[in-house]
């Protein structure tokens, strides 16, 4: 009897998750798709770095508050161009402004036209590399710890294509050398096929 379960718990599993194991792309997006004039290369650079980007929220369960050291926290992180920054309070408690590495020493912008942010759920791309400074410029709560300092680096850059007249991928992988879903999705099936038949079985 425990062992029918089993089996149907794998049935199961496999027919919902076996559909969704590969991951479509259309060509050019909703927008242009596959016309001429358009730069495929800059469309498909692009997707790998969405597929690769990572959203860290500021402080994780913590969110962007007092009493939370956020130097700690970027320490155990990696920030690449691409990701995002995402900084969550209470709006009205705190804000986001981003400043310089003079200005993040002081606690204070000398940029009059900077405006911060305040919609407590604020989202920041990190669009190049090198140091960002953010602060908090309520009352003191900078100067109590609510700024961050990170350093950007570059994106990730994708596996080169084989050259031309190379030998093919072994099966199974792309060209870039990664996993291929297509055989995880058809043994994820056989393996549904094989426990429908030993309930039959059984």
């Amino acid at each position: 009897m425990a062992s029918n379960a089993f089996l149907i718990a794998i049935t199961i599993v496999a027919t919902i998750f076996a559909p969704t194991l590969g991951y479509g792309y259309k060509v050019g997006d909703d927008s242009d798709g596959w016309k001429l004039g358009d730069n495929y290369t800059e469309w498909a650079n692009a997707n790998i770095r969405d597929a690769f980007a990572t959203n860290h929220v500021v402080g994780d369960s913590a969110g962007w508050r007092l009493g939370v050291n956020y130097t700690v926290w970027a320490e155990s992180k990696t920030f690449r161009v691409g990701d995002t920054l995402m900084f969550m309070y209470t709006p009205g408690s705190h804000n986001v402004l981003k400043v310089d590495g003079a200005d993040f020493q002081k606690c204070a912008s000398s940029n009059a036209t900077a405006k911060p942010l305040t919609s407590g759920n604020d989202l920041i791309t990190l669009a190049t590399p090198g140091k960002k400074w953010y602060i908090c410029n309520i009352a003191d709560h900078c100067s109590k710890g609510m700024k961050l300092v990170i350093t950007v680096f570059e994106a990730e850059a994708p596996a080169p294509a084989p050259l031309p007249g190379s030998s093919a991928p072994p099966p199974g992988t792309s060209a870039a050398g990664e996993i291929s879903a297509g055989p995880l999705k058809y043994f994820v099936w056989m393996l549904a096929a094989l426990a429908l038949s030993k309930m039959v079985v059984a």
